[in-house]
């Protein structure tokens, strides 16, 4: 069985974390979500994230650590995510309807995917 891996993006700056509003598919759109994507064939997870980042929000990454191990999200597919920041111009939302930076006591003003909610907890030592 092949798994689907999508990265995701834990953009900090600031003590804030940059959460991406999903615009599609349907079932998903208005969601909360870390920026990413999936990965292309050949492509490593690193790669594809710093480009995920560069299409989605017209920004460039620097990757940090990795947070966690592989977060199932249910669909045969897992989530695999880096702490990141900013190292080339101001993020837009090009692919979603809305960005939002948020403090550690506003993490939970946004409704979460269902698969980034427990990234969102482990996140939380880095935004300290």
């Amino acid at each position: 069985m092949t798994i689907n891996v999508v990265v995701g993006a834990a953009i900090i700056r600031d003590g804030r974390l940059l959460a991406a509003q999903r615009a599609e598919p349907a079932e998903l759109a208005g969601g909360w979500e870390f920026p990413g994507g999936k990965v292309d064939p050949g492509e490593s997870d690193e790669d594809a994230l710093v480009r995920e980042c560069h299409e989605e929000l017209d920004a460039k990454v620097a990757l940090g650590e990795r947070v966690g191990g592989d977060w199932p999200l249910g669909t045969g597919s897992v989530l695999r995510v880096w702490t990141a920041e900013i190292v080339e111009g101001e993020p837009s939302a090009l692919e979603h309807l809305a960005l939002r930076w948020l403090g550690l006591d506003e993490l939970h003003e946004v409704e979460w995917l269902p698969g980034d909610l427990p990234v969102v907890e482990a996140v939380t030592a880095y935004l300290r």
